[in-house]
């Protein structure tokens, strides 16, 4: 992947590019620099989304890059090797504050030792992972925004059976590296009883594991599919729905992004909006709040989206009531 130190970026949101020496020169004068790191590739559209996000909420808080800010991204697309690099590239250009996406680059920012004040978002059971003391006083040089705290395994695993009345087995595709997938699976395997399901785990660590992993389960009948938040499996969603199709496995996912990619349905949090806030707390930072002293939010709101055309591939008649309670129906 190439390295970028100032990215001009996507679309409405440009970036004049700066000479480094300059940039540093101006920053007593009013120009800042913040560092972002994001766990998807440079080229994925959700890269896109979450800066154009990030950039229109600092915006509307009157910071215009390459006016009064300068942002300098790395990308990854779910490397660790890469992650851990780019968390150093970050940390040693000593940024004013560091944006920060995924547990993976979260936990790769902490151990470079950054004493940089770090927003995150889209972080899952962050007092829980271990990042923060509590939501109302995370203490330290974090703060930021939070996708799902660990019952959500439950609600994921519930919304499928609702979908899918005959599936009595789950497969469960989650990282086991990131703590709160380990959560997730467990909360998971406690509401299986209740359902009528049989939880079964599969800990990934490689793009290679996928098609061993569904094709296995898949052989079996009332089969479906729960695939929990990673940048490994955000990354590799289409190789995921492929397989799910296939196999004919009706499936649930996190984010929109992948009912978007023909995946069957999600159930989570709106990825812009988790910027566009982020975006609110680099800007009392930058204005002299310290995280410690800003609780770290949760989401205020929990979106449903099916994919009616892979229902109908999959042959599910889905019914109106499930419909009519959806925030959105791709056709």
């Amino acid at each position: 992947m190439r390295r970028r130190e100032v990215i001009a970026l996507f679309g409405g949101a440009a970036v004049t590019l700066l000479r480094p020496v300059a940039a540093r020169a101006q920053q007593s004068g009013g120009m800042r620099r913040v560092g972002v790191l994001i766990g998807t590739a440079e080229s994925d559209p959700e890269s896109k989304r979450r800066v154009d996000a990030l950039v229109g909420g600092l915006h509307d808080a009157g910071w215009i890059v390459g006016r009064n800010i300068r942002l300098d991204y790395r990308f990854s697309s779910g490397d660790p090797d890469s992650m851990r690099r780019y968390a150093m590239e970050i940390v040693d250009l000593k940024p004013d504050v560091i944006v920060v996406h995924s547990n993976d680059f979260l936990a790769a920012l902490l151990q470079a030792g950054s004493p940089i004040p770090t927003v995150f978002a889209q972080i899952g059971d962050p007092v829980g992972s271990g990042f923060v003391e509590s939501l109302a006083h995370p203490g330290g040089n974090l703060t930021g925004f939070t996708t799902f705290e660990s019952e959500i395994g439950g609600k994921w695993l519930q919304t499928l059976k609702e979908f899918a009345p005959s599936m009595t087995r789950a497969l469960v595709l989650f990282d086991a590296k990131i703590a709160a997938n380990r959560a997730y699976f467990h909360a998971a395997e406690t509401a299986a009883a209740a359902l009528g399901i049989t939880v079964t785990a599969s800990a990934l660590q490689d793009p290679s594991e996928f098609e061993n992993a569904i094709g296995s389960f898949g052989e079996g009948p009332t089969g479906g599919l729960v695939v929990l938040p990673s940048p490994l499996t955000g990354v590799n969603r289409e190789q995921i729905i492929a397989l799910a199709a296939k196999h004919r496995m009706p499936a649930i996912y996190a984010f929109r992004f992948f009912a978007a990619s023909g995946g069957l349905l999600s159930y989570g949090v709106d990825t812009g909006d988790l910027y566009r806030r982020a975006a609110s707390y680099v800007d009392r930072i930058l204005k002299g709040a310290k995280p410690a002293e800003l609780p770290v939010q949760e989401p205020t709101k929990f979106d449903l989206v099916i994919n009616l055309k892979t229902a109908k591939a999959l042959g599910l008649d889905i019914p109106s009531a499930l419909l009519t309670r959806a925030d959105e129906v791709i056709e």
